[in-house]
């Protein structure tokens, strides 16, 4: 859930909200190309997953204890869907999402790094856009099919909290609470 502000979307940090640029993409809509950079340094759109079903978490630090746990627990309950592809996206440097999948022997999700191209916090409705974190994401979700249309959205409102991770794969039609 986000705090509306006359319809402008808002998250909370330190208990005081700010402003992002729009909302999240609505359900049913066709997913915004992406192009992101790899812990390997390479360039990445969403036809590198074409025909694969993805979760995407969307965060405003690798290096912020919530966002780490999310991305900790991604990895654990996306292990053994084949058919599911969890993206962990970020302005994070890529060798930091690489330090961190080292760290932890992280092997089932993607970390990516907006910082070589524009463009993705606004067309997703995550780039806050005012306070100490403007320029970062807001934390998010995005659950998008195998035809790269969305199926679940969340936004955080306080960027402290986690996601709701068994909302995302009841999205796909996976039961993370067995998991």
């Amino acid at each position: 859930m986000t705090t509306r502000d006359n319809g402008v979307a808002k998250v909370i940090y330190e208990d005081a909200s700010y402003r992002t640029h729009g909302e999240l993409p609505a359900v049913g809509s066709y997913a915004p190309d992406i192009m992101l950079v790899d812990t390997h340094l390479r360039n990445v759109s969403l036809a590198n997953w074409n025909g694969i079903r993805k979760i995407m978490n969307i965060f405003v630090s690798i290096d912020r204890p919530v966002c780490s746990k999310s991305v900790i627990e991604f990895d654990r309950l996306v292990a053994g869907h084949e058919d599911v592809v969890a993206l962990m996206v970020s302005y994070d440097l890529p060798f930091a999402h690489a330090r961190l999948h080292e760290q932890h022997h992280l092997d089932h999700v993607v970390g990516l790094s907006a910082i070589r191209h524009a463009g993705f916090g606004e067309n997703y409705g995550v780039q806050i856009m005012e306070g100490p974190l403007a320029g970062m994401f807001a934390r998010a979700v995005i659950v998008i099919d195998e035809n790269n249309t969305i199926v679940h959205t969340e936004q955080i409102e306080d960027i402290r909290d986690e996601p709701d991770y068994e909302a995302a794969f009841r999205a796909l039609g996976i039961d993370a609470s067995a998991e």
